[in-house]
């Protein structure tokens, strides 16, 4: 005859998990709420040792030990900031698990008992079950305290993100050239290169599913039209030779958005508060971030308020405002405005042309194609950006491809569309972190690379299949700078993470890595000789690009945003605060001229012959002689 026991002992196992299960909840929700009043108490980001120190580096600006004390004090509170959003949302991950295995092993003790035949004495209940399942009170107060809990964890996260997008405003070290506290992609990037936490999250899922190097072509003849040799830019399936593009200054950095220009006659002195060599001044109504872009006479920008969106053409001869579009009623275009940082705002991307149309892409993942003539051509949206800081990826064309990097927390991919009619002809799913760098094109000399960085890899592209063509892991963090590229090398670097130099070819291979100076902001720029690297607090280093042998370094005292441009074998270093320092681009730090704008800037320049184009952050400047 067959006894109880086995499932009596089933019962014992089960009701010694739940006690098990229900303690670990109390004893977490108690650390939960304890690390909330601990977070509000205290700014992890602002301390007074922090405040101390910058104070005293106001008062003496050359003392370098007092500078490094600030970068590590700020490195440390940034582990520390990057350790507790990682414990809060972990803590909430294990509170929900114990609470689902508690209710789960009670389930199945009820499911149990209930197939048990009734005996005719009852078994005393044990203590837990009296005392918590039987007392409804306590049951109640018991689930309070695991909502307050959660919502307590959610708050304190939240808050936590917050924190880090409003740390930038107030500006650390003013005129020290010292980091703001919450600089846009030193943020979170520091978290995760240092804590090893950020958005990395266990089972945070931010590389999506499904996010493979697959790419899948929607259209095999629209791909074979791609190969056509065509050069006239008069056929309506035309694009302009690679000539007309570089004549230009089409995109972010310039043709192949590496920051270099082969526009000659570039001035060396101005000053935008005298008028000196300012050709005109023209106020842009809606700010933005993205740098002016160029082709022929006409000038291309873009503004952005959480109400309106709006695409700007210049005559770059005389500065008047010649057409202005307003963005709207864009197919699926979210109601909401998205969250950003006030370093990256609602119009950062960079726009782009091929003398044919121009395109602009928004905060809000609108995306819209315009003639010259400003009329709408085709628009769409691309689904709100899955990010905490802002979307700030600037546009870039091959032949008559535009080209979308769109690294966002869920699913990251680059997105080829068509430029003429915006139908999708490529899209390559990509197994990243979130990034705000932008894509370059480079000719290698055997075929053209569409070249993209973010955690954890440097990858290449095909730009007219996006077939991935190869691929390094070199990276980590939430990439900010975008490529360099020179000598066949290419350079990527981001904060906290590493500097490297990538040769190109069938086989890639790293040549050499540095971390001695990192960059968040800033991208890299590269000459056939040198490697030129501009940190985000002011300090321009110049390296030998093949070897990596440090030449030179020098500190300018003002925070940078703004990427260095090369031209005429002279490097342009634009700062926050407005002032151009024009330096030769060499292996001897020679500074030729410091050219102040009269006001702030985190635009990058953007050059035609015998002028250089500069947005401020209230005007457009064209600068001549």
């Amino acid at each position: 005859m067959k006894t109880g026991k086995p499932p009596l002992n089933t019962i014992k196992l089960l009701e010694n998990i739940s006690l098990g299960s229900a303690v670990f909840a109390v004893v977490l929700c108690v650390l939960i709420i304890v690390n909330f009043i601990q977070v509000r108490r205290a700014d992890p980001l602002n301390s007074p040792a922090m405040t101390v120190l910058v104070e005293k580096l106001q008062n003496d600006p050359s003392n370098d030990q007092l500078r490094q004390e600030i970068r590590t004090l700020d490195l440390i509170a940034r582990k520390a900031f990057f350790t507790a959003q990682w414990q809060v949302r972990t803590g909430g991950y294990l509170l929900f698990i114990s609470i689902l295995v508690l209710v789960s092993c009670i389930k199945a003790i009820e499911l149990i008992r209930s197939k048990l035949p009734e005996e005719p004495a009852a078994k005393p209940l044990m203590f837990w079950e009296t005392r918590i399942l039987k007392r409804h009170w306590l049951v109640y107060s018991g689930i309070a305290l695991v909502v307050l809990t959660l919502l307590l964890a959610w708050l304190t996260h939240n808050d936590l993100g917050k924190d880090l997008r409003n740390a930038g405003s107030g500006e650390r070290g003013a005129g020290s050239g010292e980091r703001g506290a919450g600089s846009r992609e030193q943020g979170a990037g520091s978290g995760e290169r240092g804590a090893g936490s950020g958005e990395r999250g266990a089972g945070s899922g931010e590389q999506g599913a499904g996010s493979g190097n697959s790419a899948t072509v929607i259209s095999d003849t629209a791909v074979t039209s791609h190969q056509s040799p065509v050069t006239s830019h008069d056929s309506a399936t035309a694009f302009p030779s690679w000539k007309e593009v570089t004549d230009n200054f089409p995109s972010f950095r310039g043709p192949g958005g590496i920051g270099v220009t082969e526009r000659t006659g570039i001035p060396t002195s101005w000053d935008g508060k005298s008028g000196k060599n300012v050709k005109w001044k023209t106020p842009i109504p809606l700010p933005g971030y993205n740098s002016p872009v160029i082709w022929n006479d006409k000038l291309f920008l873009s503004g952005a308020s959480e109400t309106k969106r709006e695409v700007y053409c210049l005559d770059a001869i005389s500065g008047k405002i010649l057409w202005e579009t307003p963005v709207q009623k864009i197919p699926g275009s979210p109601s909401q405005v998205p969250g950003v940082s006030k370093e990256t705002g609602l119009a950062a991307p960079t726009l782009t042309t091929d003398g044919r149309w121009v395109f602009a892409i928004f905060a809000n993942g609108d995306l819209i194609a315009l003639d010259m003539d400003g009329r709408p051509v085709w628009s769409k949206n691309l689904g709100l950006p899955a990010n905490h800081y802002g979307h700030s990826s600037s546009l870039i064309m091959y032949r008559d491809i535009l080209i979308v990097q769109f690294d966002q927390r869920n699913s990251p991919a680059v997105i080829g569309l068509s430029a003429k009619t915006g139908e999708q002809v490529w899209k390559t799913a990509r197994n990243v972190k979130i990034s705000w760098s932008s894509p370059s094109l480079i000719n290698t000399g055997k075929r053209m690379e569409l070249l993209l960085a973010a955690e954890p890899s440097v990858t290449a592209y095909d730009p007219l299949t996006g077939k991935e063509l190869w691929s390094i892991d070199c990276i980590s963090g939430e990439v900010g700078p975008s490529l360099a590229y020179g000598a066949g090398i290419v350079f990527s670097v981001n904060d906290y993470s590493t500097l490297s130099a990538i040769q190109t070819g069938i086989s890639p291979k790293v040549l050499w890595e540095n971390n001695e100076f990192l960059s968040d902001v800033p991208s890299p720029l590269a000459s056939d000789k040198y490697l030129f690297l501009l940190t985000s607090y002011g300090t321009a280093v110049c390296y030998d690009a093949l070897n990596g042998t440090k030449y030179w370094e020098h500190d300018f005292g003002n925070p940078v945003y703004s990427s260095p441009m090369l031209a005429e074998d002279r490097v342009y270093i634009l700062d926050k605060k407005g002032m151009t320092y024009i330096i030769k681009a060499d292996k001897v730090f020679s500074l030729i001229s410091q050219c102040p704008l009269g006001e702030g800037s985190f635009c990058t320049p953007a050059f035609t012959n015998r002028h250089i184009f500069i947005r401020g952050d209230k005007n457009l400047y064209c600068i001549g002689k």
